[in-house]
């Protein structure tokens, strides 16, 4: 156990950055999940699939996340060009997916001009969205060629986006079963795996780096410019920070030398953060109809009071606090949603339950239960 003043390395600025970083994309997540759900409600001919989560997917995923980790593990080495290519294509999709919204608003705004230049998949396709999908194809290829930290962020972070507003949660019922299944997961797979693998699992997987098929290709091809293209890619699965943030490190370097927030330990309290944001929006707009006059903020059981999005995103900045600093003292890899699960669906059931709103959010609203939708365009 390290002595408590070593906390203080919490202040410097790449644990900072982390943090910050963690809880504006977990909130961000959850915002662009309502606003999608809004868009899907308005628009039901979108091409995008949405899937709400049953029982049995709930309870699929671990053991599905279980058998992916241990592929990693013994055969990361064997597929990392592919899962590079394939993680290079789903990156491009989700920054796309991301940015889009600010594009059509700044569109909106200045009256600009979007004429159709083709159909794809027998959808219009504008100059714009041509545009925007060279800027993200762009990227990634930036991304290919440096490795560098901040895009395999700005990716991670878009990927995270996409997923959750993607892939959404009817009720607290089906959201406690798959936070507890991956609680479980998390901690298994981070203190257990070693006594039956011989090595760490998750923390072997977290910090190997892939193969860069562009490197591969350019290197046979015996390209001008090679020494310029990585070998080895942080693959956008974690958001990762400089320990020397403020020394510039060089993008490559070991992971030693970067602290790094996997992308589950965002994705999964966000997608409880994005159902008590739509439980908070349809209360919001339910009771607006009905209430003429506003209850007392401090009155937690008015529907206009303090939101359920706030109680969980504190309870996700102290989780996520908590964690960092559990790794500090112990001087060991941390399953982070140890943390984060209790910090965040505990006080979601507790101030639910003293609102008597509990059995609303455990068993969801009735679009809610009914809601499986795989949209197709026909």
């Amino acid at each position: 156990m390290e002595p408590l003043w070593k906390l203080a390395y919490l202040l410097e600025p790449a644990p900072i950055a982390l943090i910050l970083t963690a809880i504006a994309v977990s909130y961000g997540s959850a915002f662009r999940a309502l606003n999608y759900g809004k868009e899907m409600e308005k628009n039901r001919d979108l091409s995008e699939a949405s899937i709400t989560l049953d029982r049995s997917q709930a309870l699929m995923i671990p053991i599905v996340s279980s058998c992916s980790l241990l592929m990693m593990f013994y055969l990361f080495s064997s597929v990392s060009q592919i899962l590079t290519a394939f993680t290079a294509v789903a990156s491009a999709s989700s920054l796309y997916f991301c940015l889009f919204p600010y594009i059509a608003q700044i569109k909106s705004q200045f009256g600009l001009g979007d004429p159709f230049v083709s159909r794809c998949c027998s959808k219009p396709f504008t100059r714009i969205q041509g545009l925007l999908m060279l800027l993200c194809v762009g990227t990634v290829i930036a991304w290919l060629v440096t490795g560098h930290w901040i895009l395999n962020n700005l990716l991670g972070i878009s990927l995270c986006i996409a997923f959750v507003s993607h892939v959404r949660l009817p009720n607290i019922k089906i959201c406690a079963m798959l936070l507890v299944c991956l609680f479980v997961y998390d901690i298994f797979w981070v203190f257990y795996s070693e006594r039956f693998f011989g090595a760490n699992v998750m923390v072997s997987v977290a910090t190997q780096q892939a193969s860069n098929p562009v490197h591969t290709v350019a290197n046979s091809l015996s390209l001008p410019g090679l020494r310029l293209i990585t070998k080895k890619l942080e693959l956008p699965v974690k958001i990762v920070f400089p320990r020397n943030l403020l020394g510039g490190i060089v993008p490559g370097n070991s992971a030693a030398d970067f602290m790094m927030l996997g992308l589950g330990d965002m994705a999964i309290p966000s997608m409880l953060l994005a159902l008590v944001f739509c439980f908070d929006h349809r209360k919001s707009r339910d009771s607006g109809s009905i209430l003429d006059i506003p209850l007392p903020k401090e009155d937690i059981s008015s529907p206009k009071g303090f939101k359920y999005i706030w109680y969980a995103l504190s309870g996700y900045s102290v989780g996520l606090v908590t964690a960092l600093a559990a790794g500090i003292l112990t001087h060991s890899p941390q399953p982070a949603l140890l943390y984060l699960v209790p910090s965040t669906l505990g006080p979601i059931i507790v101030i639910s339950w003293m609102r008597k709103e509990l059995a609303e959010l455990w068993e969801g609203s009735p679009s809610n239960l009914s809601e499986k939708t795989h949209l197709t365009e026909v």
